[in-house]
């Protein structure tokens, strides 16, 4: 589940704003939810592309991919 096009325009536009004119108190406390939001995003889709990954021996065998210890 990938995060809604509307809050990655959010943050967008808090960047921006940021690099214009600066943020207030509430706009940077904004920002750092939607950024730790995002990245739980990306973690959750990567989780879930490793979690469908298979390797494939010479002799056509597959093994799903486990994780690093």
């Amino acid at each position: 589940m990938s995060m809604e096009q509307s809050r990655i325009d959010r943050i967008n536009a808090l960047a921006r704003k940021a690099k214009a004119e600066g943020l207030t108190p509430a706009e940077e406390a904004e920002r750092a939810q939607l950024r730790q939001e995002y990245l739980a995003s990306v973690r959750r889709n990567l989780r879930a592309q490793l979690d469908n990954i298979y390797l494939v021996d010479e002799q056509g065998n597959k093994t799903k991919l486990k994780p690093k210890q």
